[in-house]
Formats: structure tokens, sequence, C-alpha cells
């Protein structure tokens, strides 16, 4: 059997030495050493042929998140570690048994705290229910269980999911892995921290309005949202959810491997990189100056379009026929529509008071709209899905930037202008992602680099309805051209 050390040096990779401004490092240039440096799929196989124990895993996440997490604050809702520990010792007994449990047998892993974990506590980031306690898995977690997960805390996110911008008053706001004075973005910043600081393996997370792709972006990881039958029961390819669960990852591969692990009917094994000879590529912008972007975002979104031009894709600039202004009448008509779920709150003024004031108004807008309203919202986006069969037509992907801005201040809670353009609600500076959600269709955020301030960002590769395994081909493709992936960010 391979002994430990030689395991590790074994799966580290090494290259050609160069650096990138403020906090990041290429971990090209440097032999893994560390367990939490592992990729998830890595550290999967290297539990199965026992190189590495579970109890040893353990205890370097738990250096490593006690270490760190006071100052990112990505985990919340901890386990005590006597307790983690007793688990992974029963998982690596299990193993000597040889009962293998699954591809995350006796992995550390955290789930977003919008989902109930059966015997954890379950707050939603909302103060409405900080004392609670899950009384039993929701079934996607349940999936997570199932392939022998850990679950040693969950991953912080704003209150009820709502804003890209992950803070609440239970636990406080989450920071950049690349400098925790700015947000990890949202509503995944807790899993998207927790991945880029290497606290977490993988991550799970949700996608209404970027919540997936925005944090990933921020973090410099892959946020991959799936068309929205993949994961979620309910809808259809003609009734499409506005939102839907999904994968993070520190790349493509353990992505797609947690995707296979979360999906309704897994058909996406092994990727193979997608040859981008001939691809034709729509690159979108900033949609014809229709949306406001900070200086530097476009600039890095097309010096990585050039790496893919010159891997042989074709990259052409266009936009869509289409009145943008409608789509976003539509998707906030649909999305406060939605909040009426929510409309018991109104009764209760207690209640009220320790609300997150967006959510009141959210359901306030809601009550505004009427059923033509509603019905004027859902023609529109029929209307859209023609529009994106017809682009998908003449292209295989859409590509826009992933957001609007970098990473901001974590005590600002939503930027109110962007170039001078006054943002007029406090989620408008996100309008970037709906055209994919609005879709429903898979877009992954890949990253694209960093500003002058080592600020990260990343941009959008949206594929057609159910075109889920190509466009994570896609991706997987761009990381091999590209090397922002391995930059890994010097914790404070």
């Amino acid at each position: 059997m391979m002994n430990r050390r030689k395991f590790i040096r074994n799966t580290a990779i090494a290259s050609a030495a160069f650096s990138i401004p403020y906090a990041c490092q290429s971990s090209k240039t440097t032999i893994v050493t560390q367990i939490t440096d592992f990729s998830a799929l890595d550290l999967s196989q290297a539990i199965r042929s026992k190189e590495l124990s579970c109890v040893e895993i353990m205890k370097a996440y738990l250096k490593h998140i006690h270490q760190y997490n006071p100052i990112y604050n990505a985990i919340i809702s901890m386990l005590p570690d006597d307790e983690l520990m007793i688990q992974a010792r029963k998982a690596d007994e299990a193993l000597a048994k040889g009962d293998y449990w699954g591809w995350m047998h006796g992995m550390p892993h955290a789930i977003k705290d919008l989902a109930p974990v059966a015997g954890m506590r379950y707050t939603q980031g909302s103060p409405l229910f900080k004392n609670r306690i899950a009384e039993e898995d929701s079934p996607l977690i349940a999936k997570i269980r199932n392939e022998g997960a850990i679950f040693i805390g969950k991953t912080n996110t704003p209150e009820f999911g709502l804003g890209s911008q992950t803070y609440n008053p239970i636990f406080g706001a989450t920071g950049c892995a690349y400098n925790p004075s700015l947000t990890a973005g949202g509503s995944s910043g807790g899993a998207a921290c927790g991945l880029g600081t290497r606290m977490l393996p993988v991550a799970d997370g949700g996608d209404m309005m970027g919540s997936l792709r925005n944090p990933g972006a921020f973090n410099n990881v892959i946020g991959f949202r799936p068309s929205t039958t993949v994961v979620m029961a309910e809808g259809s390819a003609t009734d499409r959810l506005l939102w839907t669960s999904g994968p993070m990852g520190r790349n493509t591969r353990d992505t797609n491997r947690l995707l296979q692990t979360l999906a309704n009917k897994p058909d996406l094994n092994e990727l193979i990189p997608l040859p981008l000879k001939n691809i034709k590529i729509a690159w979108l912008g900033n949609l014809n100056n229709y949306l406001a972007m900070e200086e530097g975002i476009i600039d890095l979104c097309e010096a990585s379009l050039k790496k893919i031009a010159d891997a042989g894709a074709k990259i052409e600039a266009t936009q869509p026929d289409f009145k943008l202004s409608d789509l976003w009448f539509c998707w906030t008509t649909l999305r406060h529509h939605i909040r009426l779920q929510q409309l018991e709150y109104l009764d209760y003024p207690a209640k009220q008071d320790l609300l997150k004031p967006e959510l009141l108004w959210e359901i306030q807008q809601g009550l505004s709209f009427s059923e033509a309203d509603v019905a004027s919202a859902n023609k529109i986006r029929a209307d859209w899905y023609l529009e994106l069969d017809r682009l998908f037509e003449q292209y295989d992907f859409l590509v826009l930037p992933t957001a609007q801005v970098f990473p901001f201040s974590k005590d600002t809670h939503w930027p109110k202008e962007i170039n001078g353009r006054s943002m007029d609600t406090y989620h408008r500076w996100m309008e970037v992602v709906i055209l994919a959600s609005l879709g429903g269709i898979p877009a992954v955020n890949v990253p694209v680099g960093f500003d002058a301030q080592g600020r990260p960002m990343g941009m959008q590769v949206i594929g057609k309805f159910g075109d889920d395994r190509r466009v994570l081909e896609f991706a997987l493709a761009y990381e091999g051209i590209t090397d922002f992936l391995n930059m890994k960010p010097k914790l404070s």
C-alpha cells in the first residue's frame, strides 16, 4: 500500500511559478501537502483506498476551520468536535469491514442553512427560527447523507436566501475567500467561501437570482445552476421553476460529481472536455450598455474569451432580439408574486419587526400585482423561451459576466449605484443573471481572474435547456486552458 506521504506527493500539481495581486497564489506552483488542499474526488479516492483515514481528514478540516472560520464566517452551527470525531471513527470502522457508504464516505460536509438536516439547527438566517432544530432531512439532503457524508454544520446564507450578500442578524456576514472584509456574495456565500478557503471539499446551494453563480464568481470557484428539472422534482420542460438547487466545487469534476448525487436522473457520468474548435459563442457583454457594469469586468471576460478563441472557438458579439426591460418586469413580477407564500408574516406585527425589510417589501410588491400583470409576465417568459431557442439555433453557448460589480464591503447590504447609475431596487445590481434564471436553463460560473485589487470575477456560460452535460464539458475544457482555479487565496 502506498504510504500517506507518497500519496500526497503523487496527487501534487506542479508548474511554472507566477503571482497575481493581493491575497492569491497558484497551487500549481505548490506541492500539495495539506489534506484540505485535496480536491473532493482525490479525497474520496484516498478514503476508499485507505491511503487517508476519515479520522485524519476530519482532524485536518477541523483544525483548518477553527483557525480560519472565525475570520471568514462561512460555516455556522457546527457540531462539537468530539461528536464529529466519533462519526469519523465509525466511518473508518465501517470501511475496515468492507462497508463503503458512497463517494462521500466519511467526508466533512456543511449544508446551506436553507435546508433542514435532522437534529441540526435550521434557521434560514431568520431570527424567527434562531433556535429551531430540524426533525428530518429534506429529500435532497438525504441524498448527500446516503453517499456517506458527515455533516459538520451549516453554511451561512442571507435571511431566507434573499439577496446576493450573505449576512443575517444571527450569524453576521460572510467574507470573500480572497479578502474577508469584502462580501462572499450570496445567497450561497457561506458555501462558496467555504470552498475558496478550503474549509469544505465540495458544497451544495441553490440559485434563483444567481445564488450559485454570483458567490462562485466572488470566491473563484465553480457554481453551476442546472436546468430546472435536473435536480428539482417539480416542473417540466415547459413549466420551469424560477429556482433550483445545485452544486459548487473547486473544479468542474468535483462540481459534476455532487450534481450526480443531487440529480433526479443521473446521466452525468465522467465528463470529457468539449473540443473547442469551431464552437460558436455569443458574447452578450453588458447587453449593449443596458446593464451598468463596474469598470474592469468586461476586460477580464474578454481576455478569457480570447483564450477560448485561441483554442479554436468562434466568438461573436451579439444581442438578444428582445426588449430587456420586459425581462425585468417579467422577473420581478414572478419573483415577487411567489413571496405571497409568506403573506402570513404581514398578519403578525411582532414577526414583521424581526424580518428583513427587503422581504417585507417583496411581499408588498407581490400584493400590488394584478392577475393581468402575472399573466403578462408569463407571456413574456414564454416569448423569452422562443428567443432563447432562436439564439441556440445559431450558437452553442451564450456568455456574459456573472456579476455587474466586483466583491464590495461586507458591511454594505447592496450597491446603491454602479458607475453613477442608481440601482432602484435591492436586487437590480444582479440583473445580469436573470437571462438564465427566466429561461430555467443551465448556467455555469467560470472564473476570469482578478482585478488590480485582487478581487475575483467570473463569467456565465449558458446552454440550452437540458444541455447540462455540454455546459459542464465546456467548463472542463475552459479549465484546461486557464489557470484561475489554481490561484488559491493567502488566508488571513
